[in-house]
């Protein structure tokens, strides 16, 4: 009897309209296109602008273009998941604000945080919803909007980060595709390096937060691209060992967009010699940056074009936590 696995058959993005350039930022902060380039492989992002517009806005956007592109009746969607570091606000989730928009109504529905690994650890989790027979149809979405809690005088992190979204559709497959095997870990002595200091119930926000700007992301860069490599490195050739995949049998590599170094250095780590420039190798990077939760589908979406059923993938991601993980995944559809 042919295992039941849950496979993505269908992926669609959403990205806001204003696009944020290095040539503008340069003029807000001292920094260059070229300052930038060579370090972070980013030359735009994205950023939502409008009154009002939070996550749920870019991940309503991807959810109702994916019902509509793969012909689905939103009451047909039993899950919904939504990978955020930025929800809208700390309660409803940003999944239930995003199922209700979409006209979702008899889908439950929760949010996972785990930073820029959180589409990784969803869609890993709403694949046992599926594998088990529990649930037909499942949405995972990966979405943020970063520019909400970065700073725009701290160079080292406003290059870095831009806004989007992406939403995958889960359903059983018995033929071979689907999603075969996951590696996913955290180190949770590892949030000093990179984490938000205020806003949480551990320093809520007072008068004092705001104006020490301690509502913004903070990183220290050296620590975390040294673990990022490390780990992401280590996760990837986990999971091909645990399946017996060479470098030659895997058709793409799907990285976290954190820096185009982190990417290179993980391609390599698999051995693809060509690293980041590998054919193999999905890259935004230069044209949505770091978009947190939302890198890994965002990337389905700009090939899917070039995807054919049957293809091996892996994605890998690695984010504040520590969290990081790969998944390894046979593509179930041609490409359109």
């Amino acid at each position: 009897m042919t295992k039941l696995r849950a496979a993505i058959t269908g992926v669609q993005g959403y990205v806001p309209d204003y696009v944020l350039t290095n040539e503008e930022l340069s003029r807000m902060v001292d920094t260059s296109d070229e300052w930038i380039t060579s370090r972070t492989g980013i030359k735009e992002r994205r950023i939502l602008k409008g009154e009002g517009l939070g996550t749920s806005h870019m991940g309503t956007k991807a959810v109702q273009g994916l019902l509509e592109k793969t012909n689905t009746d939103p009451q047909e969607i039993d899950l919904i998941i939504c990978a955020t570091t930025t929800p809208d606000m700390v309660f409803p989730a940003t999944a239930n604000l995003i199922a209700n928009e979409v006209g979702a109504t008899k889908a439950f529905s929760y949010d996972i945080q785990a930073a820029c690994s959180g589409f990784l650890y969803s869609i890993f989790t709403a694949s046992q919803f599926i594998a088990t027979g529990m649930y037909k149809k499942v949405i995972v979405v990966g979405a943020d909007k970063m520019s909400s809690i970065i700073d725009y005088t701290d160079r080292s992190t406003c290059v870095i980060f831009g806004d989007g979204a992406g939403a995958v559709l889960l359903e059983g497959n018995e033929e071979g595709e689907g999603i075969h095997d996951a590696v996913l870990q955290s180190d949770g002595s590892g949030w000093v390096h990179l984490h938000q200091k205020a806003g949480g119930s551990r320093r809520p926000a007072t008068m004092e937060t705001v104006q020490n700007r301690e509502h913004f992301v903070y990183q220290e860069g050296k620590h975390v691209f040294k673990n990022a490599v490390t780990n992401m490195g280590a996760a990837v050739l986990q999971v091909m060992k645990q399946n017996n995949l060479t470098a030659e049998a895997v058709d793409w590599l799907n990285p976290h967009q954190a820096n185009r170094r982190i990417v290179d250095n993980t391609a390599k780590s698999m051995g693809l010699a060509d690293g980041v420039d590998s054919e193999k190798v999905m890259m935004t990077i230069h044209k949505f940056g770091n978009t947190t939760s939302g890198t890994l589908p965002l990337n389905l979406w700009d090939y899917e074009s070039r995807l054919k059923k049957g293809d091996k993938m892996i994605l890998a991601a690695f984010g504040g936590g520590f969290t990081w993980g790969a998944v390894y995944l046979t593509w179930a559809y041609d490409g359109k």
